[in-house]
């Protein structure tokens, strides 16, 4: 398989759950400016949205969405329990995790990573990205992962996410102007999933530790 990613990016949550499945991947570094590979070739021609993650089976298919390769990839070592089976109800609160994450957090942060060009706007999206974060830590209270006392692909997704912002218990690596320091459960998971092997082994990969 060969992931294209950008360092830092929500294709680091595909990165870390690749490692926490133990599964071979080949990285290709895709250069987000210029919207072309490591090796020069154009990523418009591996995603025409031009976005990452892109994951690229061993068949040459193609999974083009974050949420879909992160089930692809846990579905294929259900031991792990990255994912509830396919079919009962707490694989459908995952994929809402999956979709909440999707829309309204990984969304929410576009106005503030460019504020050059979202103007006054930043100012209106801010308190809704910061009202989810709240119930996001509400979430966190008393259990130690998104989805209760198992990791879960939904935590890799929001580690790559929370990234983005700042607090003094984190690296921010695209400081977005939103603080999490307040947020104490949060915090703990934040800490909680550095400590993870996986998690370092995915950081160091991308040059990020």
């Amino acid at each position: 398989m060969k992931l294209y990613h950008i360092p830092a990016s929500c294709s680091l949550g595909t990165h870390i759950v690749l490692k926490e499945l133990g599964l071979d991947a080949t990285l290709v570094k895709v250069d987000y400016k210029r919207h072309v590979t490591e090796h020069g070739a154009s990523f418009y021609d591996v995603n025409a949205h031009g976005y990452v993650p892109a994951l690229e089976l061993d068949d040459g298919c193609m999974l083009r969405e974050g949420p879909a390769i992160m089930q692809y990839l846990a579905d294929l070592r259900p031991e792990a329990r990255l994912a509830p089976p396919n079919g009962s109800f707490e694989r459908y609160r995952l994929q809402e995790w999956l979709n909440f994450l999707s829309t309204e957090v990984h969304k929410g942060f576009i106005p503030l990573l460019y504020a050059a060009q979202a103007g006054n706007y930043v100012e209106m999206a801010r308190p809704k990205l910061e009202q989810r974060y709240a119930w996001i830590d509400q979430q966190l209270a008393g259990q130690p992962y998104l989805m209760g006392e198992h990791f879960s692909v939904a935590d890799a997704y929001l580690f790559a996410l929370t990234g983005w912002g700042q607090a003094p218990w984190l690296t921010s690596y695209y400081k977005a102007d939103i603080h999490f320091d307040q947020l104490d459960h949060l915090r703990d998971w934040y800490q909680r999933m550095q400590a993870r092997p996986a998690v370092r082994q995915a950081l160091r990969e991308e040059g990020l530790i």
